[in-house]
Parts: C-alpha cells; structure tokens; sequence
C-alpha cells in the first residue's frame, strides 16, 4: 500500500514536472510574473478538447471580470436551446374594426418578440429603415386601411421594461454599446451624433447633425476639445425612457467633422412615431398620435382587445446573428438572447430567467459552475465573475457537438484575418489558427475560445487578466503572444 502511494505521488509530481516544463506552460509562468500583474489577477487554463486534460495553466479557477469573452457562453446556449435556424418576429396588427369606408375603428400596433436586428444596417439582407416602413405601409394598406381612428403604438410589452443590465455603469447606458433590449428594437437601438471640431483646445464643439432624428430629444452639449489623435473620449449620459440627455467628455481638435454612437432611449416610441409619419406621407390619414404601450400602460389604459395580425417580418436566422454577435461584440443581440432563452425555457422573458436557464443549461451537460457568477448576457456588467477553468470547460463541451460547432467556431474571430483578431498574430504560425472571442474594458482584458495545436489537436482555451498596470494595447500584445505559442 505504502509502495502504491509512494507510486502515485511520483506519478503526479512527474506530471507536474512536466506540465511545468512545457513551452506552453513556461510562456504561461512569464506572463504570470510579469510585473504588470504585480497588483492584478491572472486566470489561465488550456484544455485538449479530445481528452479535458489541462494542457497549461495558471490560477485556473480564480474569478475574474472577462468583459465581452462571456458572450461565447451566452451564444453557444441560445443556439443549442433555439436552435441555428431560429428566427425573432415582429408582427404588424391591429386591434378593433374595419369599417366599409376603410376606417380602422381601432389602434394600429408594432409589436416585436424581441428582435435586436429590426432595421439593422449590420445584415446585408435586413431592409433598412426607410424599406422596412414601406413594407409596413403597403400591408396596411393591402388590409384596406385608409384611415386609422386610434393610435399608432410601438408594444415592447413583451420583454417588460427591465431593459438594461441592472449593473451595468452608467457612462455606458447611453452609448451605443450599452444599448438596451426591448421587446421591440429598431436600427440597433441606435443613432450618431456629428460634431464640428474645434481648432482650440478647450472649445466646445458644436452638434451638427442627429442620424436618426429622433422627436422630442434634448442633448445638453458639454463637449470639449482635446488634443489632436485623443480619440473619442465622449460619453452620453441617459437612462432608457429619458429624453434629455447630457454630452460630456472629449474628442481631438481639428477642423473636420466626428462622430460618435448614442442608444435611443425609448425604441418602442421611436419606431411608433417613424411608423406614423410613413404611413401619413403615404396618404393613410391618422390622428397624429404615435405612442408605445408601456406609456399607456403608465396612463392606466389597457389594450385587452383580440387584435388581428396582418403582417409579419422575421429577423435573419440565430445562425447570423450570433457569427454577427461574436465577430463584431454586439451586446444588444446578446441581452436579446439572454431573455428570449428565459420566455422559452420558462415562459419569462426577463434577464434573471434567461441566467437561469444558461446556468441550468451548463450545469446539465456537467460544467462544475461553483464560483460562477454571470449578471448579465453580454459581459458589460463589472459584476459578471468568472474563472478560466468555466470558459475553457464550457468550449470544450461546445465541440462535442459535432452538427452545431463547425458555425460556431466560424463565429469567433480568426487571428490574422477577421473581427477583433483580424490584425493580432498576423504573419506567425497562429494566423488562421486560433478562433477567440475577446473581452476588454476598463484594465480588463480577455481571450477565449479554440486554437489548433502544433499536431493539428484542437485546443479550448481562455484567458482573462484584470486590473494591470499597463496600457490595454500593452496586455492585449502579451496575451497574444501567449496565444501564438498555443500552435507551436
């Protein structure tokens, strides 16, 4: 017995030994000691997909904030959950009678089941604003409407109003990025605001132009110049629902114009009143009232009546929209996800129960989830707490799915040719050969997702560092290099 004991602690200090001495392992150790990380955190672990044997790493289980790298756990569910060919709806209807002069005796309603991609310019084959109200248009025509009595009303009803990570910082809430997920969304949630720089330092440089116009919208502009090749520092603050809207921060000097990205506050009204104003260009006569559902559920009226459907517009297949997700960082589409996967699973569409359904998801197919904390679907909440060891382990369970990982893995970027990777490890022996959603905020940095071992072995792997004292560029070119030497 004494002997047997003796054998297995030599085997495993042996194995140890080894895993120490491997190239990967070694490159791993550097990074671990570098000095950037003196007051931060690593997580590191590699798996080898045919066998779940770790391969290399460095604190694996700890927990660390991984940004956007958590969009691969969200994807990867919706799609084995929905499905690849899994398609939102938004469906045109109206609640009420037609009477024989064409008078709708009744509301008109856009009522969307979630769809983030509704007039999106990210899809070469979504019919973008001005196409997509001339489709409405003609099938409220084509129902013989010619005058509609009630109100044009944009019903987000059925996502609720929780529309926003409820953690999420709020210098984020009212640009681009942190758009939020109603249940019925219009040009990503989106519009751009162009400014006329300043020569100055210190000027204010002044609102030029608002992409889409959006009624009723106050920006308070408390813009600065900054110096030359500054970037874009600029932020809106806003919550959803809100209508005024403050401009703060920077952006360089110069004597052009710039641009930046802010989310519309309340789609559900937005989308009502570009319906309204489509529908009167058209010669369909309404009494000039566009609203959203929640605002007359505010008012205490309710929309009860059997409604009758006479459209409906379907977004592209889950298949596209997640290779759209992963390769361009869209947290809208992930948040999207997150509560249609808590309507299907559990008859709820809200953030909580789409987290539950994930982690009951994971848990099923045997990922130990001790330690993980996940608050929100996109990664843009700071509370969003995972380790290495969580993200590698659910990669490699992602791969034995034979039928859905080939599109999954083509959704990720490729080093050296597409998305966030298309320039990092360009011209070495990883170009081509590792398949990685990154993550990044503020002192946070993460990879996550496969590589092709010098054999040909396909790898899982992740990496998340926290809080370094370097620059972003800086830690991004450190774990780069620990990726090249995954496929050497």
């Amino acid at each position: 017995m004494r002997f047997f004991v003796l054998l297995l602690c030599w085997i495993g200090g042996f194995n140890a030994v080894m895993l120490a001495q491997s190239p990967l392992q070694k490159q791993v150790d550097r990074l671990a000691a570098d000095p950037v990380l003196r007051h931060g955190g690593l997580s590191v672990c590699v798996l080898d997909v045919a066998s779940g044997k770790m391969l290399a790493g460095h604190d694996a289980e700890r927990g660390l904030i991984p940004a956007s790298s958590l969009k691969v756990v969200t994807t990867a569910t919706a799609l084995a959950v929905l499905g690849e060919d899994f398609r939102f709806e938004t469906v045109l209807e109206y609640d009420g009678q037609i009477d024989q002069n064409g008078v709708l005796r009744g509301n008109l309603y856009l009522k969307g089941y979630g769809d983030p991609t509704l007039a999106s310019d990210h899809f070469k084959d979504v019919k973008r604003l001005e196409a997509l109200l001339k489709e409405l248009v003609v099938q409220v025509q084509a129902a013989g409407i010619r005058r509609i009595d009630g109100k044009v009303i944009g019903d987000a009803s059925f996502f609720g109003t929780q529309t926003i990570g409820r953690t999420w910082l709020w210098e984020d809430v009212g640009n681009y990025y942190g758009a939020g997920a109603w249940g019925l969304n219009i040009c990503d949630n989106r519009y751009l605001l162009t400014f006329g720089q300043k020569t100055q330092l210190g000027a204010q440089p002044n609102i030029l132009k608002q992409d889409p116009k959006i009624p009723n919208f106050r920006l308070v502009n408390e813009l600065q110049s900054a110096e030359r090749g500054s970037g874009d520092n600029a932020y809106i603050f806003v919550s959803p629902y809100s209508y005024t809207a403050f401009v703060r921060g920077t952006i360089p000097v110069g004597t052009g114009t710039f641009t930046i990205k802010g989310a519309i506050t309340d789609p559900p009204f937005f989308a009502a009143y570009q319906l309204l104003t489509a529908l009167e260009n058209a010669g369909v006569a309404t009494r000039g009232e566009a609203t959203s559902l929640l605002v007359e559920s505010w008012q205490g009226k309710e929309h009860t009546n059997k409604r009758t459907a006479i459209h409906t517009v379907y977004s592209p297949t889950l298949r596209d929209i997640v290779v759209e997700t992963n390769m361009k960082s869209v947290n809208l589409y992930c948040e999207a996800m997150l509560r249609y996967l808590g309507w299907h699973q559990r008859q709820e569409a809200s953030p909580e129960a789409g987290l539950e359904v994930i982690q009951a998801f994971w848990k099923k197919r045997g990922i130990d989830l001790s330690g993980f904390f996940m608050a929100d679907g996109s990664g843009l909440s700071p509370f969003n707490t995972v380790s290495a060891r969580h993200l590698a382990s659910i990669m490699t369970e992602v791969a034995k799915n034979k039928t859905s990982f080939p599109d999954f893995r083509e959704s990720l970027p490729l080093a050296g040719r597409s998305g966030s990777m298309r320039y990092l490890l360009k011209d070495t022996p990883a170009e081509g050969r590792v398949w990685a959603k990154s993550g990044g905020m503020r002192r946070v940095r993460s990879y996550t997702g496969y590589a092709l071992g010098k054999k040909g072995q396909l790898l899982a792997f992740s990496v998340i560092a926290n809080h370094f004292t370097c620059s972003s560029s800086e830690m991004r070119r450190k774990l780069a290099q620990l990726m090249r030497t995954l496929c050497q």
